[in-house]
């Protein structure tokens, strides 16, 4: 017989037992009356019979549902006039007798009762389950009875049992709240409670209006949410440095995740009571969210933010989706949800008490429990919850419905709104952030840079923006009107959406977008032509280039021909092409052809610029004509660009025949620096530097006569202190790879040379300036000099009182030893760039940046700013680091050795030597190598300690 078979004989069989018993029972007269217990036997009769009922309460009763309401009543009876007759047994007060029962019967059932509620309440679900389904299908037994009945009656039965719901509903609710406040003691309750509650509500949904307060229930799983997140934020904070385990952590949150995930449930059948309460499915993710990020700062809590990361985040980010994805509610209602969340610069009038003690105690988690559902959206405390809330929408974008990825794409100028506050855009730089990436194989939770996670979740926004033509155009529109962004973390984003759009776009649309970006550009060349660093036409210029590089030849070749280097060969061209070579327009990316012609213009219409300019002997038509830098000497800049990005090569402007061309140009310039006015200084000083700079590329071509009247031009007009003014600053740069050049020609030694003697004092100017980037420069051009020169008094060009001779605590006396270590410094750092091997000179690197990392590990133990958890630096600590050093210094200087070692053995002709070391040498490496492995390791681990100790 087969098991289907069988188990519908069993099923058979079940069922006329059942209808055995209720006629058994229907036929007793004597059996739960409204009278009292007659006696013990009668007692023990009807708990067998509800032992036995209870049974029959799995198989399928729908025949006989209205017979088991009409016992479960009378026996609902029975155990009331029982426990009655009990308690005026003695003859004691019933209040006394209530406490006399409960101390000695409670405790000893405790875990009967806790078993009973399980089971009843599941008994419940599961009846109100069968009855209401009933209702709905009218196919049980009160649709049978409509034959014998009234529609009346029908009605009135059906209401009955939409009441007995409810009161089953409020019944497990009140339950649940109970095993709430057990502390976790009451798990089994608390899963079976709630989960009565959230499937009878999906039953009954449509059927519940007025009877029961829904948004009530959203609410107090949301606030017990909370309560239970704050409660162990607190009790976490009070662990000093101990670290919270994941297990910890995990216990901890799968209970609020439990509440969260039936408020999300409620939320999803109930979405008008979600609505009532929005506020504070809002606070919830919110403050979720900041917690979050707090706990990223600091590292005993790094287990913590993974979990709930994990665990909690997406869950509350369901609540958000749940009141903005349903259909169900106006869309003007989920629209007025979005404004409010993300709202408009906070007005500082809205700030409550709440937000001012969270500021001043911003440091610590307790702060973000102290923002309430009134000012929630526009709190200090939970600004960041805020903008990792929009960028979690942008992410998930791809679940949410058009119209509300319509009404995000409007909000993204907020979104740098929100980044330009100066907490913001410093944990976006810098913070790193755990994001869940999901339930499959090989993913988890992961961590990575907030910037990173900006940067993503708006990608992703593009992609899903892209398939709606109403969302496309309003980013298309916020990327157009943010090219020129103030803030400088708001245009990188702003830049790399544009990468990321020029990319991925076809080359339609591609030529397209770089057309309107070559409009916009020529039209702020045409009303600001300014060409300084910080300038509007600097910015949209390097854009272009950026935005060149992701684009194919073809597209860049386009772009050439058509803003590059027009015909009409304007005023307006040459701005254009001068801002976008001192961006690093893309020369090498042309094609062959394309490229030779740009650079054969470029070196044309310079050449043809300083020629005309040194016939006419003037750069300036007369005294009054006022010149900035974008329209003096535009071919001068275009080539000094071009060769600073290595886009031009030295070959390809320089020869013996056009250096003295150069040179008189530089000259003239010089002369028309000295005859002119302040107001025209710094136009000639840039046209100056860029000269100079062309000049210094052409050093295999140093050798005229006219290169030494340059040079002693040159010192005649900066070799003074006091003829050095603010124009010539901008030089300084330009004078100091010019004069380390030098090293290339043959100079003299003799202080009768003219040409020596201005050497000298140029090396003395720069070495004596006292800012610290132009006496950066100085060195380096200095150590270039020397390094590279044929010249063997050396200490002829530097000065006693160079800056870098006095000490650094009084600054009054010079030592001309202490600038000799300080050249030896930038010597030895200099070679150790070029070693591919381990050098001596590559320790002197290790060794500053390990020096460097004290100094500022120094800086923030000192600093009185900084916060309670910040510890110093152990000492034990630092002598295990400096071990380590040391350590590192003798592995260099034995693989020193060793290379020494090799090259003899290679250069031997001795085969039996060769035989007799070549094992030794090779066990030698190998120790070497694993000593430089397991030194390493040590480093590693000693610096992560000493980061996680000493930086929070």
């Amino acid at each position: 017989m087969s098991e289907p078979t069988m188990r519908q004989m069993e099923g058979e069989t079940k069922r006329n037992d059942l209808d055995s018993l209720i006629k058994a029972i229907k036929s007793s007269n004597e059996l739960w009356d409204d009278s009292t217990c007659l006696s013990q036997s009668q007692c023990v009769l009807n708990k067998t019979i509800l032992s036995i009922v209870s049974k029959y309460l799995e198989a399928d009763i729908s025949g006989c549902a209205s017979q088991f309401i009409v016992l479960g009543t009378k026996a609902n009876k029975w155990c009331e006039r029982h426990l009655n007759l009990i308690l005026h047994s003695n003859g004691a007060s019933q209040d006394e007798n209530l406490s006399v029962m409960f101390s000695q019967k409670i405790p000893a059932i405790a875990s009967e009762v806790l078993k009973l509620s399980q089971v009843i309440s599941d008994a419940a679900v599961k009846l109100c389950r069968t009855y209401f389904q009933a209702i709905k299908l009218e196919t049980c037994g009160i649709k049978n009875c409509k034959n014998n009945g009234s529609a009346e009656e029908e009605l009135d039965i059906a209401s009955h049992v939409i009441d007995m719901v409810v009161s089953t509903i409020k019944y497990l609710y009140d339950l649940g709240l109970f095993a709430a406040s057990g502390g976790g003691s009451l798990v089994t309750l608390l899963n079976v409670s709630w989960k009565g509650v959230v499937s009878l509500l999906q039953l009954a949904k449509g059927y519940l209006s007025g009877k029961i307060d829904v948004a009530d229930i959203i609410l107090n799983l949301v606030s017990m949410a909370i309560e239970s997140l704050r409660c162990a934020a607190e009790a976490w904070s009070l662990t000093l440095n101990e670290k919270i385990a994941s297990a910890d952590a995990k216990r901890t949150f799968l209970p609020i995740k439990f509440y969260l995930i039936n408020a999300v449930r409620i939320s999803s059948d109930y979405p008008h009571e979600a609505l009532a309460v929005h506020r504070d499915l809002i606070s919830c993710s919110l403050l979720i969210l900041s917690l979050g990020i707090s706990f990223s700062k600091d590292a005993k809590f790094r287990a913590a933010s993974e979990t709930l990361a994990e665990f909690l985040e997406p869950t509350s980010l369901l609540l958000l989706h749940t009141l903005l994805n349903t259909s169900n509610i106006k869309l003007e209602s989920r629209l007025l949800i979005l404004d409010a969340l993300f709202c408009a610069e906070n007005d500082p009038t809205s700030t409550s008490v709440e937000d001012v003690y969270s500021s001043a105690r911003s440091d610590m988690l307790g702060s973000i429990f102290l923002v309430n559902c009134d000012n929630i959206f526009t709190a200090e405390a939970v600004k960041i919850g805020r903008l990792v809330l929009f960028l979690n929408l942008f992410k998930t974008s791809a679940v949410l419905k058009e119209e509300i990825v319509v009404a995000i794409s409007g909000k993204l100028e907020l979104l740098l709104d929100m980044l330009m506050h100066e907490e913001v855009y410093s944990l976006a730089l810098g913070l790193e952030i755990p994001l869940f990436c999901g339930l499959a194989q090989g993913s988890g939770v992961t961590w990575q840079p907030m910037f990173s996670f900006i940067l993503l979740s708006l990608k992703t926004f593009m992609i899903i923006s892209a398939s709606y033509s109403t969302a496309w155009m309003k980013v298309e529109a916020f990327l157009f009107e943010n090219i020129f962004h103030p803030h400088f973390l708001c245009l990188e984003i702003i830049t790399e959406m544009w990468c990321f759009l020029l990319s991925h776009a076809e080359t339609s649309m591609s030529d397209f977008i770089l057309d309107r970006v070559g409009s916009i550009l020529k039209l702020v060349a045409s009303s600001d032509p300014n060409l300084g660093p910080l300038s509007v036409l600097r910015k949209i210029s390097r854009l272009v280039c950026i935005l060149l590089s992701y684009v194919s030849p073809a597209s860049i070749d386009r772009f050439y021909n058509k803003f590059f280097f027009s015909e009409d060969n304007s005023n307006l061209t040459k701005i254009v092409s001068v801002a976008l070579l001192m961006e690093g327009f893309p020369l090498d990316l042309l094609v062959d052809d394309s490229k030779l012609i740009a650079i054969q213009k470029l070196v044309t219409s310079f050449y043809h610029f300083i020629e005309s300019k040194t016939n006419e002997q003037a750069l300036l038509r007369n005294e009054s004509d006022v010149y900035d830098s974008s329209n003096l000497g535009l071919p001068v800049h275009a080539l000094s660009s071009a060769l600073q990005c290595s886009q031009v090569k030295d070959s390809d402007i320089a020869d013996d025949e056009n250096m003295p061309k150069i040179v008189n140009f530089a000259v003239l310039v010089i002369h028309e620096y000295r005859s002119t006015t302040n107001v025209n200084k710094y136009p000639l000083a840039k046209l100056l530097s860029a000269i100079l700079f062309i000049i210094s590329s052409m050093r295999n071509h140093y050798g005229s006569l006219e290169l030494e009247k340059l040079i002693v031009e040159l010192r005649n007009l900066v070799g003074c202190p006091t003829d050095v003014d603010d124009a010539l600053h901008h030089c300084m740069g330009s004078i100091s790879s010019f004069i380390a050049s030098l090293s290339y020609m043959e100079i003299a030694e003799d202080e009768s040379q003219t040409l020596c003697r201005s050497i000298w004092d140029l090396y003395h100017m720069l070495l004596r300036e006292r800012h610290w980037a132009i006496a950066h420069l100085a060195l380096v051009a200095f150590s270039y000099f020397a390094a590279h020169t044929s010249c063997a008094q050396l200490w002829r060009f530097v000065p006693r009182e160079a800056t870098l001779s006095f000490d650094t605590c009084t600054g009054t006396e010079a030592s001309e030893d202490r600038f000799m270590s300080e050249l030896k410094c930038v010597l030895e750092k200099s070679a150790a760039l070029h070693e591919v091997v381990p050098a001596k000179e590559l320790l002197v690197l290790v060794q500053e940046g390990t020096e460097l990392r004290r100094v500022v590990a120094k800086l923030i133990v000192t600093n009185p700013q900084v916060s309670f958890s910040k510890q110093s630096v152990n000492h034990d600590k630092n002598k295990k680091r400096k071990l380590v050093d040391r350590i590192s210094e003798g592995i260099g200087l034995l693989q020193n050795g060793l290379k020494v070692m090799n090259n003899a053995l290679d250069q031997s002709d001795a085969t039996d030597l060769k035989n007799t070391f070549s094992p030794h040498v090779s066990s030698l490496e190998d120790m070497l190598s694993h000593l430089t492995g397991l030194t390493n390791r040590i480093e590693y681990n000693s610096d992560n300690a000493w980061e996680k100790n000493d930086i929070t």
